[in-house]
């Protein structure tokens, strides 16, 4: 064991993930289960969830890996009854799952709205409540990271409803940071700008669409468009996410809580902020001659 392992104390713990079997949240769960941490995880996707279980036994820890989608209350606790006959305590919980699709607020529904909620606020109040007595019975404190966005920080246009649910995501963790303070059971947040994962594309023909339209740009394009918007000039990748939360689960982060830790290249402290190109440089808005050259003015 290296001695950052030592100090990152790790080894032999239990952690619960919820939508960790495909994307960012399979990355967390092998970033994890390499550090020596025993897995419970859940997704709604079934390959995937057969695809995890011999990923992680590969580290030589032990899993639990169920189909569930969280937005089906009774399939969320079956997994939870699962991880209870399955572990005598948890340390961890990562709340991963979570998506959206892009639409004006006032053309969506009342049954959207609930969905959107639901997938990415109300389920975490249920694994929370689920997983505190869980931390609890190990008595030595715990860590919960919970994943919002950078939605949840600035007016997401199209995406509204979904950044209201992220936003109550993050004063939910400051308010449990405190409230769970006492048992040294500290709640965090990984915030993310652009992601590597397009799992919720799957569910709208439209977003699918918008997908496709994306991928078929060429690399330099895709690379040109990133080095406008991304300080760092490149999207982080599932690694860079996985790493935040296996710093922010480990001892090295023993007083850190009730925080967002931004994984986004400098994009929220950009705040508006793009690096235009044709030598413009960073500002809220393109000189007249480069939104000529843009647009195809004379």
């Amino acid at each position: 064991m290296s001695m950052l392992q030592a100090h990152a104390g790790l080894a032999g713990k239990n952690a619960v993930l919820v939508g960790g079997a495909t994307g960012i949240g399979r990355a967390i769960a092998l970033k994890l289960a390499e550090a020596g941490v025993n897995i419970a995880s859940c997704d709604n996707d079934a390959e995937g969830v057969a695809a995890i279980v011999p990923e992680v036994e590969a580290f030589g820890v032990r899993i639990v890996s169920a189909e569930a989608d969280v937005r089906d209350v009774a399939a969320l606790d079956a997994f939870f009854d699962r991880v209870e006959a399955a572990f005598d305590h948890v340390d961890i919980l990562v709340n991963v799952a979570g998506g959206t699709n892009r639409g004006t607020f006032v053309e969506g529904t009342r049954d959207y709205d609930a969905e959107m909620i639901r997938l990415n606020y109300g389920y975490v109040l249920d694994s929370t409540r689920r997983t505190v007595p869980l931390i609890r019975k190990g008595g030595a404190g715990g860590a919960i990271v919970n994943f919002t966005t950078i939605e949840a920080h600035r007016g997401a246009a199209g995406y509204a409803v979904y950044a209201g649910a992220k936003a109550a995501v993050t004063n939910f963790t400051r308010a449990m940071a405190v409230e769970l303070g006492k048992e040294r059971i500290r709640v965090n947040i990984v915030a993310p700008d652009t992601s590597p994962s397009r799992a919720y594309a799957k569910r709208k023909g439209a977003e699918e669409g918008r997908l496709a339209r994306y991928n078929a740009l060429s690399e330099e394009a895709r690379a040109q468009a990133w080095k406008m918007y991304i300080p760092q000039q490149e999207p982080p990748g599932v690694e860079d996410l996985a790493n935040a939360v296996l710093f922010l689960a480990s001892d090295l982060a023993r007083s850190i809580t009730g925080q967002v830790l931004h994984v986004d290249g400098g994009t929220s402290a950009s705040m508006g902020f793009t690096d235009w190109p044709f030598g413009d440089g960073h500002g809220p808005a393109a000189a007249p001659e480069t939104l000529h050259r843009l647009f195809g003015e004379d």
